[in-house]
């Protein structure tokens, strides 16, 4: 037979440069944060507000985009996420004021809510269920990648030619990647590089009706919709906190200069792409070696979870080096449980919900995120210092991994009525 084709996986390596450049603007504020509060003398409460703006907008552009991407698909609401969010990162190099800041942090928090909804979708429509976690923990490691080098970029950047420029110099990378996206994205029937094999090998899990559907209102009935939805409530936050908060933390706690944050968050986003790629690896390990789907995915997860409580030890760490190696551990265990747990909408949900239910659970992810990595850790950094967020943050996973347990059961297709 003639050799399968392999356009699959250059359409997953947009995905990942995707994600990669999403990450970049995401992180390019937090990581100058240093620079920029000592210009616009920003306090700790008022960094919480900027982030829980961006958050708060992240929180409700999931549940526009996703919906969006399933009515228009991926295609073109991929192609409009990254512009809006491009444009917004953009714009932060004219703000003057926290007020400013604020403003251009929640319109990138609406434009970037369409980069997972668009390639969760993605990988549903390009790969077979026991190849998804695998290809979802391979883009998702995008977001460490884009954490590993961008710090010592940026650092450069903001030393050389200053801050502001280094968002006009990183938003560009977008339209870039866009012109990319429309002239090879297309869905595996109609795409030229794809060859029969290739196809049957895509297709190879059993057919779903093509005219199935399922909106917001008949997701929200399903208890595998709120198993998925509140386990990215709890756990969310905790990606989202070392995002946000590692930064200052590493320069106000453990006295690490500019040059220091550089190389140190490199090697703890280092960590967390291998635990990406290894977490959505194994699941599928499993699955090839005869494991049920659901019994793999929360095997998988479990693991992943069992590492944070050890993590949270970071906090208590009187080593900066052992501190920073905890945190690398806590990074690494969050990405291979979220490979996983994004993976089981499309074991779930038929192709046509999938962007809506990964839009309902971001947008509560989004929501736990604002509560407890940009508003909470405010208010608590600054009248109780990190000890307590950073302990209380390794327990969220454990009990996520329960409500996965008992709301999505054995993650059986769901079947819709037409």
């Amino acid at each position: 037979m003639p050799a399968m084709t392999r356009a699959r996986w250059w359409i997953l390596t947009l995905l990942f440069f995707a994600t990669t450049i999403n990450y970049l603007d995401r992180i390019l504020f937090s990581v100058l944060i240093p620079v920029i509060r000592d210009e616009m003398h920003i306090n700790d409460q008022e960094y919480g507000y900027i982030n829980g703006a961006f958050q708060i907008a992240y929180t409700i552009g999931f549940i526009i985009t996703g919906r969006f991407i399933d009515r228009f698909g991926t295609k073109i609401g991929y192609a409009l996420s990254i512009v809006w969010w491009s444009v917004a990162a953009m714009a932060h190099a004219a703000a003057a004021s926290p007020v400013g800041l604020g403003f251009w942090r929640a319109m990138l928090g609406l434009g970037e809510s369409g980069n997972f909804p668009s390639a969760i979708k993605s990988v549903a429509e390009w790969f077979p269920k026991r190849d998804r976690a695998f290809a979802t923990g391979i883009f998702n490691a995008g977001a460490n990648v884009a954490s590993m080098i961008g710090p010592p970029m940026f650092v450069w950047m903001a030393l050389h030619i200053g801050w502001r420029a280094a968002f006009l110099i990183t938003s560009g990378l977008g339209f870039i990647w866009l012109v990319a996206w429309l002239i090879f994205y297309r869905l595996p029937s109609a795409h030229p590089g794809v060859n029969p094999e290739e196809l049957a090998y895509i297709h190879s899990d059993p057919e779903e009706k093509s005219e199935t559907r399922i909106g917001w209102a008949d997701a929200l009935r399903h208890k595998q919709t709120w198993g998925f939805a509140i386990a990215k409530f709890l756990t969310d936050p905790v990606w989202w906190f070392y995002l946000y908060w590692l930064p200052p933390y590493l320069y106000d706690v453990r006295k690490f200069d500019l040059k220091q944050i550089g190389w140190a968050l490199p090697v703890v986003y280092l960590l967390a792409d291998f635990g990406s790629v290894m977490g959505g690896w194994f699941s599928g390990y499993l699955i090839r070696r005869g494991w049920p789907s659901a019994k793999a995915r929360k095997t998988a997860m479990g693991v992943c979870a069992g590492m944070m409580p050890i993590a949270a030890m970071s906090a208590l760490a009187e080593s900066p080096v052992l501190a920073v190696a905890l945190v690398s551990l806590a990074t690494a265990a969050h990405q291979g449980w979220s490979a996983n747990l994004y993976t089981t909408t499309s074991d779930v949900f038929p192709k046509a919900a999938i962007a809506s239910v990964t839009g309902i659970g971001g947008c509560l992810g989004g929501l736990g995120g604002f509560l407890f990595s940009a508003v909470i850790p405010g208010y608590i950094v600054t009248h109780f210092g990190y000890t307590p967020v950073i302990l209380t943050m390794g327990t969220f996973h454990l009990t996520a991994l329960v409500v996965v347990h008992v709301l999505m059961g054995d993650m059986k297709k769901i079947s819709v009525p037409d």
